[in-house]
């Protein structure tokens, strides 16, 4: 099997790659991603990872890359990290009690016969009702900083959502049932 490279730094996409079978090791990506393009998010989505992967690629010669980005979807508006607790709160009040979307585009990049494979996945997250008391106590628990959409929903943020509709590895930034099948695609099996 092909040498697997995981474009990015995210212990989360490193924690969910490492539930399969596959060896992999990590060559964080530097593209800096522009959520401000005018593309339709899972377009977008998809694009973001293809520049991460295609950073990477010209450092290997016959490897499988993958890469993604994870962004928020909330009427219309691109939702990326907040770096504050003033930007973690703006967003997460303005994500109290309503539904929202998670799209994560991961692109798979074969090396060895320039075969690149991108798609995106789209799951829907609906928060609880939230006080001011809520959101405060939870963005001074600082999990909330760097977090698309200022929640990580495999930590406290759970105590967020009321429901999903969707992959709940998406929303934790990598899909990997998605991902599995487009692997596949350039010969790498998970199972």
């Amino acid at each position: 099997m092909k040498k697997i490279i995981l474009a990015s730094g995210s212990p989360r996409r490193k924690e969910i790659l490492e539930t399969t079978s596959l060896k992999f090791d990590i060559c964080m990506s530097d593209y800096e991603e522009d959520l401000g393009m005018k593309k339709e998010p899972r377009a977008l989505a998809r694009f973001l990872s293809r520049k991460k992967a295609e950073e990477v690629a010209h450092k290997y010669k016959n490897v499988v890359i993958i890469a993604a980005d994870t962004f928020i979807v909330f009427k219309g508006k691109l939702l990326g990290k907040p770096h504050t607790a003033k930007e973690a709160t703006r967003m997460l009040t303005m994500l109290n009690g309503k539904a929202h979307s998670v799209i994560t585009g991961f692109t798979v990049l074969d090396t060895g016969s320039d075969e690149t494979l991108s798609r995106s996945v789209e799951t829907k997250v609906f928060f609880k009702k939230l006080t001011k008391k809520d959101i405060a106590a939870y963005v001074k628990t600082k999990e909330p900083l760097d977090k698309a959409g200022a929640y990580a929903i495999q930590g406290l943020g759970a105590l967020l959502v009321e429901k999903i509709e969707g992959d709940y590895l998406n929303v934790v930034g990598l899909p990997l049932s998605a991902l599995s099948e487009t692997l596949k695609g350039v010969g790498v099996n998970i199972l």
